[in-house]
């Protein structure tokens, strides 16, 4: 939702209570506020002197804020400036926002552009009495802004009431929704949040929906390389798949799976022929990894992922390791980033790890280049895979086995199973104690 309203007219504290009111995971508040310019020295003489008209379209960069907004509508990570209202300038480290479920943006003039009121899904006018703005300018600008009560009055009287009335009180027509009384109107809030609240399990059942049924029938995409299905292979699936397998069984003949798996993926990083000299005295024509100095960088999913990392480093010398943390909400049954803590990319890097499709991607939003990204998996289905490929369409999916189908609870059928459970020896919660998991 977009919220617009004049200035000090409640529309982050309108904001804050709707993201209280949510109560649900990714969450994001962008301020137009971030978004002004960069001002030059002459500017800044006028700001000090409360001669410069800041609620003017005019002292907005909307070409970066629609930029910034269109990004995390796409679930990737962005560099947000940030603004020093005590000097009138953008301080010099940027904060980074992750794309999220829901984005909350407010702002004076979040109604003012045509492109940026193109991207809003919902819009809210939060509409205060006059005397009131006035007052709370009053009392924010003083306090936290250092700023003198006389220059506050005058910037008011010539810039942010002329203002209000030629761009931001004309805007209430497109409005959805207008809250009167700002962040009192608990009414209103109500109406908002249940709003949004349905606008999310639309979304959610036309994503499982367009899931299931969108690739019904369609070619896997040329980004996903399966290894071989040689009878040894196959013949391991066996062993892996069979219920009454034994864990020490399970455990030897996934890490000889895991093993081929990445030997196949090796096969695809780039390579440059080289001539070496051998002990003889001959030569011969071979094959290295291009650039020779370039480091793969292996980020497990924890738990089950981090069970490929020693087959990993058997194979790959000096590799670095990172990992990302997924655990399943139990309330959703959707799988959630509770951490990422990944070695910073080498240029020619390549990240290696086992594969759970989540909401957020950590490495694409930390500007790892997707041609660079493999994500191994033992098993999957072909719903996942190109739900993947959707997403990411120019990240590499290999795998040991695809299987065709999934059931109501999104698990895979004829599947392994849930892997963790089984390798570490260890059951999944019980729905007696999913609230109290460190009981359990």
């Amino acid at each position: 939702p977009g919220l617009c309203g004049g200035s000090a007219s409640g529309k982050t504290t309108v904001a804050t209570r709707i993201i209280e009111a949510l109560d649900v995971p990714w969450v994001v508040l962008l301020s137009m506020d971030s978004f002004y310019k960069v001002l030059d020295e002459g500017q800044q003489a006028l700001a000090a002197r409360s001669d410069y008209n800041f609620d003017h379209p005019d002292a907005f960069d909307f070409e970066l804020l629609v930029n910034v907004l269109r990004k995390l509508k796409k679930g990737k990570s962005v560099k947000v400036p940030v603004y020093d209202f005590t000097t009138h300038s953008r301080r010099r480290e940027w904060k980074t926002v992750y794309g999220a479920n829901v984005i909350v943006f407010e702002g004076i003039l979040a109604f003012a552009n045509k492109e940026l009121l193109k991207l809003l899904d919902m819009k809210v006018f939060v509409d205060t009495d006059s005397d009131i703005r006035l007052v709370r300018r009053l009392q924010r600008d003083i306090m936290e802004r250092g700023r003198d009560i006389v220059g506050v009055i005058k910037q008011y009287n010539k810039f942010v009431k002329p203002a209000f009335e030629q761009y931001i009180e004309p805007t209430v027509q497109v409005a959805d929704i207008v809250v009167p009384r700002g962040g009192e109107n608990f009414v209103a809030l109500d109406l908002i949040v249940q709003h949004v609240h349905s606008q999310l399990e639309k979304r959610e059942i036309t994503v499982r929906a367009t899931l299931a049924s969108a690739h019904q029938g369609q070619p896997l995409p040329k980004t996903l390389s399966v290894l071989e299905n040689t009878p040894q292979v196959r013949g391991m699936h066996t062993i892996i798949r069979n219920k009454d397998t034994t864990r020490d069984e399970f455990i030897f003949y996934s890490k000889r799976l895991m093993r081929l798996l990445i030997e196949h993926a090796l096969s695809f990083l780039p390579l440059k022929s080289v001539t070496v000299e051998t002990p003889q005295g001959t030569t011969y024509e071979g094959k290295q990894r291009s650039p020779a100095s370039s480091q793969i960088t292996g980020v497990s999913i924890l738990r089950a992922g981090e069970t490929m990392e020693q087959a990993l480093t058997a194979v790959c010398k000096d590799i670095r390791l990172g990992k990302i943390l997924i655990q399943t909400n139990h309330d959703t049954g959707e799988p959630e980033v509770s951490s990422a803590a990944a070695p910073a990319q080498s240029p020619g890097s390549a990240a290696l790890g086992d594969l759970t499709f989540f909401p957020s991607a950590p490495l694409p939003d930390h500007d790892v280049q997707e041609d660079r990204i493999f994500l191994l998996s033992l098993l999957m289905a072909e719903m996942g895979v190109h739900s993947v490929a959707y997403a990411f369409p120019r990240v590499r999916i290999i795998t040991t086995a695809v299987d065709k189908r999934i059931n109501e609870e999104f698990h895979i059928i004829p599947g392994i199973g849930n892997f963790g459970d089984r390798y570490f020896g260890t059951d999944a919660p019980s729905a007696c104690c999913e609230s109290e998991a460190m009981d359990c």
